[in-house]
């Protein structure tokens, strides 16, 4: 069951403002897509914590695999 008290905490922006998109059009700064970036201001609460969790499992993925490649 949701807690009624985090529902309504306000989620802040992971915008690092490192705004660069790569070719699969995610901000190699947050990990958000494109989508995720231009929907954020109309977001509820709950939908900003999909987006968090979400771009934090992009951005580890993409670091992970950067440093795959240069090692």
């Amino acid at each position: 069951m949701a807690d009624p008290y985090t529902e309504q905490m306000e989620v802040a922006s992971p915008c690092n403002q490192i705004c660069t998109l790569n070719a699969a059009d995610v901000c190699i700064g947050c990990g958000r897509s494109r989508m995720e970036v231009a929907v954020w201001a109309q977001a509820s609460q709950l939908q900003k914590r999909q987006i968090v969790d979400a771009a934090a499992k992009r951005l580890a993925a993409l670091t992970d695999a950067s440093t795959r490649t240069s090692a």
